[in-house]
């Protein structure tokens, strides 16, 4: 009898959070469908006007769904990108017979999974109707993000147009970049390029971005290695080389959205609109550890850090802003320094992302920097002892994709920061 009790103590705490996950699965699942018990809402959203669109910007704005990237077509690697929506809960109009209609981004089918839940709640017996997603002809205008598969037209089910306003509204809530009560027979949503979605998880430079290594060369990012070094600055200013210890990402095929911040001194950066950038004033010629800012804040007239040589001495000083482009290309690299600096195309940057504090940003990454000193520690050690000559690390070849502690802790930021020091 003892050993029954005591066997079931020890499996009474499992029983029991099984159980809770069961309970739990049943009352939060969020899958197609119309929500089983859900307790009705007592939110009443506002429906939107004819011609109203939310946000109050033009759709091609960063702001919104963001810039126009170049047509899909059903010969282009990127086809392979767009993914077929296949909710049951969700009617297609097919019009064109080809299927076209299911064709978008992942990101549009999230977001139409979401709306076509809050359509059923909404209005009994009705569900969420597709007229158009992707398109392969030619009516609408040139910068049209249906030819990218990020826009699609929705109306209800029953067709009836009194209901268009509040399905906008719902729309919005539904997590679209760009929602316009477009026409009384539909309403036109979309949402930003997964390019740029990706942005939100870090900050990189070009691949064709140059850096300064130790031996007096000039090395294109996309192919430096871990363990070489690399011009940096330290907290004061001082220009110095620094190790490489890993890559925050690396993806040579990635398409992403680029800011290019050009200077009155013909100098030139290009980076990820949620890279930190260092800033100054038109004073403020000395260096100091800060202020950093996204790269997507920097505005002509602003000042940013900028190396000149004078009779062979290099030294940080400041230029001023003349212009700042923005453009789509492929190829994302994120070098992290033991300084967390970098100097990229005679431009000071930081070498994070995403949180607007370079002192936050170089503190969570102290684990990493204190396992790379305690492994060369060692590998010195070991030389050392067997009274070889200690030789500087051989360079390594680094994996591409985004390192796992670096996505850890980005998703970790989102959870616990105020909102004011994340990119958004």
């Amino acid at each position: 009898m003892a050993s029954k009790l005591l066997m079931w103590r020890r499996v009474e705490p499992t029983a029991v959070l099984l159980l809770l996950l069961l309970v739990t699965d049943a009352v939060l699942s969020c899958g197609p469908g119309r929500g089983g018990m859900r307790r009705k809402s007592s939110h009443k959203p506002t429906p939107l006007v004819y011609k109203q669109h939310v946000p109050n910007v033009s759709e091609n704005t960063l702001g919104a769904s963001g810039l126009y990237e170049g047509r899909i077509t059903r010969d282009d690697p990127r086809f392979k990108e767009l993914a077929a929506n296949y909710i049951t809960d969700i009617i297609f109009k097919n019009e064109e017979g080809t299927g076209a209609d299911r064709l978008m981004t992942q990101t549009c089918i999230d977001r139409l999974k979401t709306l076509s839940i809050a359509v059923m709640n909404q209005w009994p017996d009705v569900k969420l109707r597709v007229t158009e997603a992707w398109v392969e002809d030619n009516q609408h205008p040139p910068d049209s993000l249906h030819y990218e598969g990020r826009a699609v037209d929705v109306q209800t089910s029953d067709r009836d147009r009194s209901k268009n306003g509040l399905l906008a509204r719902l729309a919005v809530e539904a997590g679209f970049d760009w929602v316009y009560y477009e026409s009384r027979s539909h309403i036109h949503c979309s949402v930003k390029s997964e390019s740029s979605e990706a942005a939100r998880s870090g900050g990189c430079f070009h691949g064709d971005s140059v850096v300064y290594m130790d031996n007096g060369e000039t090395k294109k990012i996309r192919d430096l290695n871990v363990h070489d070094r690399v011009l940096t600055a330290d907290s004061n200013g001082a220009l110095a080389y620094s190790k490489v210890i890993l890559f925050l990402d690396r993806n040579k095929e990635k398409r992403r959205l680029f800011f290019t911040i050009e200077t009155e001194g013909n100098q030139s950066i290009t980076l990820t609109p949620s890279h930190l950038i260092y800033t100054a004033s038109k004073s403020n010629v000395e260096f100091k550890s800060g202020p950093v800012i996204f790269a997507k804040d920097v505005k002509p007239g602003d000042y940013i850090y900028v190396r000149h040589t004078h009779s062979g001495i290099s030294s940080l000083t400041v230029e001023r802003v003349l212009q700042v482009r923005h453009h789509v290309d492929s190829g994302v690299f994120a070098p992290l320094t033991l300084e967390g600096t970098i100097v990229v195309d005679n431009v000071l940057a930081s070498c994070y992302a995403v949180i607007n504090s370079q002192a936050v940003a170089h503190w969570a990454f102290a684990p990493v920097r204190l396992y790379y000193n305690w492994k060369d520690f060692l590998r010195k050690l070991g030389t050392s002892s067997r009274g070889d000559a200690v030789h500087r690390e051989p360079a390594s070849i680094p994996q591409d994709g985004i390192h796992w502690y670096a996505s850890f802790l980005y998703n970790l930021a989102h959870l616990v920061l105020p909102d004011a020091m994340l990119y958004r």
